[in-house]
Order: structure tokens, then C-alpha cells, then sequence
């Protein structure tokens, strides 16, 4: 088969389907705020506007994912992940100039956890990083002999490692999970599922707190949430889970419970990175994506909704 030879990736129509509804959203969106702009030009649609640029951009990322050859698709989750890693540990504040050396493992990791995900290898895939570079990177930061400060190192950089890089591989190894007799969307409609209710769980907040929003939920952490944006996002998203549950092997029941955890998890993504922001003195990780600042800015929410999906997803039906 060759190697960029698509056409098989291109002929489920349950993965076509979402992909022409995500296009579709996005257009539409476009559309809107344009002739918006046009009819009412005293309105401020700046930051609506961004957002949807970057939403196309992430939608270009993860439609491209799941159409061409998945070896491309999981160099293409690799280098996610070395982007947003390399973007954290250029900000951070919380680890000492001499572990910068350190930091090299955490990159060589990336390879190494892609690969074992490529191969389907899941019980070396849920240790390597969260076991054996949870005892591997603690081990190089002691043999450096630098004891000042070094708890802290020893936190940060696997921690930085877990959001990063163990928590978005788990998008890449849905590709890898074995075909269920029945189910025709296999790995590539999990993936698109999580990523489209995880986005639209971020788009459905941010418009419910525009349009509803009074009462603040952490106004400390991220004085633009509200419970309102909250609640309705949840909501929302959690119905929408049900009407496109087609992309999964999950029943009626199973569709609206996984539904309501990918929008709870997703909003502890966005609120921790949020956080770590915070802690740093800055708005957003980087300058990336117009609109959204850096990459962790839009994988904030995927970082712990992706993980939350799968295991959830992977003992109801692959166990």
C-alpha cells in the first residue's frame, strides 16, 4: 500500500459525517460574525473572531489526524507534544537553570512513548512515563549533585511530562485500539469524538458566560468563568454526546455519562493550566495560535479530558 495512499481512511461515512459537520460549524461561525461585522460594525467581535481562526486551525490538525496514514498521524501527535512541552518548560519559572540539561530526557521520552503507542503496546504504554521516567528523571537530577531546590525539579518536570506528553498520547493510541465487530468508526471516530466535544465544551462555555454569565466560579484562577458557562457547557455538551455517539461503540446511557465527564475534565484542564499561568504571571503560554495565545492554550482542556476518554472508553470495551 503506499505510504500516503488515503483513500482507505476516507471511506467510513460515520467519520465523514463529523468531519463535514465540524467544517460545516466552522463556516458557519465564519459566516456569522462576518456579516455580524457588517450589520452592526460598532460591535466587538475581536476576540470571537480570533477564537474562530484558531478553531480552524486546531480542526485542521486533528481532521488531517484522522484522514491520512496513521504512522503520519502519530508523528504528527508526536511533535503536539514536543511543541507544547518545549512551550511549558520555556515559561517555567520552577525549574533551576542546571536542569535544563535535564529536560532532554523529557524530549527523548516523546519518541519513545509515540512508538509504543504505534505498536499497540498498552501495558508498557501506561507506565513508561508515569513509573519509569517518574523514577529515571529523579534519578539524572541526583547524580547531577545539585541538592538545592531539587524536590521541586523532581515535581515539575514529570508533571510537566504527564501533561504534555503522557496525557495527548492517549489521542495517538486510539488509533491503535483493536477493531470491535460492530463498530465501524473504530479509533478514528474515538478520536474525532473527544476532540469535537472537548473543543465544543470550550466553545459552549465561553458562549453560555458571554451571554448568561453573573456568578464567578474561580474568579482567582480565571476571573472570565462563570457558573453559568459552566453549567451550560456541561449541559450542552453532554447532549451533544448522545447525538453523535454513532462515532462510538458507547449505548444511550453510556454516551451522556461519558459525554458530562469529557466536559468536567476538560474544564479541569483548562482551570489547571490556567493556574500554572498564573503562578508564572502570564496570560497565556505563548504567542502560537492568534487568539489563544500559545499551543497549551488549546490542549489545556484535551490534557485530561483525552486520558479520562480513553480509560473510560478502553475497560467498557477493550479490556
Amino acid at each position: 500500500m503506499n505510504f500516503f495512499d488515503t483513500a482507505k481512511y476516507l471511506d467510513n461515512k460515520e467519520v465523514i459525517f463529523i468531519i463535514l459537520l465540524i467544517l460545516g460549524l466552522l463556516v458557519t461561525a465564519t459566516l456569522l460574525f462576518f456579516i455580524w461585522g457588517k450589520v452592526k460594525p460598532q460591535a466587538n467581535l475581536t476576540e470571537l473572531k480570533m477564537r474562530t481562526k484558531s478553531w480552524w486551525a486546531m480542526a485542521a490538525i486533528f481532521v488531517l489526524a484522522t484522514t491520512i496514514h496513521p504512522i503520519v498521524s502519530y508523528v504528527a501527535f508526536g511533535l503536539l507534544s514536543f511543541a507544547a512541552m518545549r512551550e511549558i518548560a520555556s515559561i517555567s519559572k520552577n525549574v533551576r537553570a542546571e536542569d535544563r540539561r535535564v529536560i532532554i530526557w523529557c524530549y527523548l521520552a516523546i519518541p519513545i512513548q509515540y512508538f509504543i503507542a504505534y505498536k499497540g503496546w498498552f501495558n508498557l504504554f501506561i507506565i513508561f512515563i508515569p513509573v519509569i521516567m517518574y523514577i529515571w528523571i529523579p534519578f539524572v537530577l541526583v547524580i547531577r549533585g545539585i541538592t538545592t531546590e531539587i524536590g521541586r525539579s523532581m515535581s515539575v518536570l514529570p508533571t510537566q511530562l504527564m501533561l504534555t506528553v503522557f496525557s495527548i498520547s492517549h489521542l495517538a493510541y486510539l488509533l491503535s485500539l483493536p477493531e470491535i465487530e460492530g463498530f465501524h468508526a473504530g479509533g478514528r471516530g474515538l478520536l474525532l469524538f473527544v476532540v469535537f466535544l472537548t473543543e465544543m465544551n470550550d466553545v459552549f462555555q465561553f458562549t453560555w458566560g458571554k451571554l448568561f454569565g453573573k456568578h464567578k466560579i474561580i474568579p482567582k484562577i480565571s476571573p472570565n468563568k462563570t457558573w453559568e458557562g459552566f453549567v451550560g457547557g456541561i449541559l450542552t455538551t453532554t447532549v451533544l454526546a448522545y447525538f453523535i455517539k454513532f462515532l462510538t461503540p458507547l449505548n444511550g446511557i453510556e454516551s451522556l455519562v461519558v459525554g458530562f465527564m469529557i466536559a468536567f475534565a476538560g474544564f479541569v484542564g483548562d482551570v489547571v493550566v490556567s493556574a500554572v499561568k498564573r503562578d508564572i504571571g502570564l496570560k497565556d503560554t505563548g504567542t502560537l495560535i492568534p487568539g489563544h495565545g500559545g499551543l497549551l492554550d488549546r490542549i489545556d482542556s484535551l490534557s485530561i479530558s483525552a486520558p479520562v476518554f480513553f480509560y473510560i472508553v478502553y475497560n467498557l470495551y477493550y479490556a
